[in-house]
C-alpha cells in the first residue's frame, strides 16, 4: 500500500504527496496528476495501479496550496466545490508542485505525467516545461486552449467519443497543432476510467490501459 509523505516546492511551500511503490526495482516513475476532485480515493488507485505494473508513481496534491486534506466525489454538489477549487489554482505554482514531484521520483529512472481531467492539461503544459520524458492524458481538458505550450515530448491522449466537455471538433484543433502526438478515442463519455463515476465504462478503461502500459514501456523502459 501507498502512503503519504511531505514535499517541498522550490519557492518554500509545503505539500503532500502519495506515493506508491512497486514490489521490485522500479522500471521508471510516474507522476499522477489528479482530476479537480483533489487526490481522492480514485487517484490514490490509480497510483497504485501504476506502482503494481512495475513503477514508482507519485501523486502530488496540488489543492494543498489552497487548503489541506481536500478529497471530493462526484456528486453534483461535489463537482460544484471541485470548479470553484479549481478556480482558486494559480498554474505556475501547480507546476512548481509538479516539478518537485518529479525530482523526487528521478532516482528511479525515466519520468513520465499522467494526468486526468484537469490533471491532464497539467500534464501537457508540464510536457514542455519539465524534465519528463513521456505525457499520458485522460480526457484531458481545454489542451486547446494552450497550444502555445507544446510538449517537448512524447504525448499518448485518450478521449471519449461521447464527452460533452471536450467537443471532437476542438481535439482535432489540438492533432493540427500537435500532430506527432498519439490520438486514442473510445465509445464513451468524461471519464470513462473511473469506477466511481456514473460514466465508468470498463471495455473503454481497459483498453486505453493496454495502451498507455505499452506507451510507458516504449518511453520509459
Amino acid at each position: 500500500m501507498g502512503r503519504w509523505q511531505p514535499l517541498m516546492a522550490r519557492d518554500g511551500r509545503e505539500f503532500s504527496a502519495y506515493l506508491a511503490a512497486p514490489t521490485g526495482a522500479p522500471r521508471g516513475a510516474v507522476v499522477v496528476l489528479q482530476e479537480i476532485f483533489g487526490v481522492n480515493a480514485h487517484i490514490r488507485a490509480l497510483a497504485e495501479q501504476y506502482a503494481a505494473a512495475g513503477f514508482l508513481a507519485l501523486a502530488p496534491a496540488l489543492y494543498d496550496r489552497i487548503g489541506r486534506n481536500i478529497e471530493l466525489g462526484y456528486g453534483p454538489r461535489e463537482l460544484e466545490l471541485a470548479r470553484g477549487y479549481r478556480l482558486q489554482v494559480d498554474e505556475a505554482k501547480a507546476l512548481l508542485d509538479i516539478g518537485a514531484a518529479v525530482n523526487v521520483v528521478r532516482h528511479a529512472g525515466r519520468v513520465a505525467l499522467v494526468g486526468y481531467c484537469w490533471g491532464g492539461c497539467m500534464a501537457w503544459i508540464g510536457g514542455g516545461a519539465l524534465p519528463v520524458q513521456a505525457v499520458v492524458g485522460y480526457y484531458a481538458s481545454r489542451l486547446w486552449e494552450k497550444l502555445e505550450r507544446l510538449p517537448a515530448c512524447p504525448v499518448l491522449l485518450h478521449f471519449g467519443d461521447h464527452d460533452e466537455l471536450i467537443p471532437r471538433a476542438q481535439v482535432e484543433r489540438v492533432r493540427a497543432a500537435f500532430p506527432q502526438g498519439e490520438y486514442h478515442f473510445y465509445p464513451a463519455g468524461h471519464g470513462f476510467n473511473c469506477d466511481a463515476r456514473a460514466s465508468y465504462d470498463a471495455p473503454s478503461a481497459a483498453l486505453a490501459w493496454e495502451r498507455t502500459q505499452a506507451f510507458l514501456k516504449r518511453y520509459l523502459g
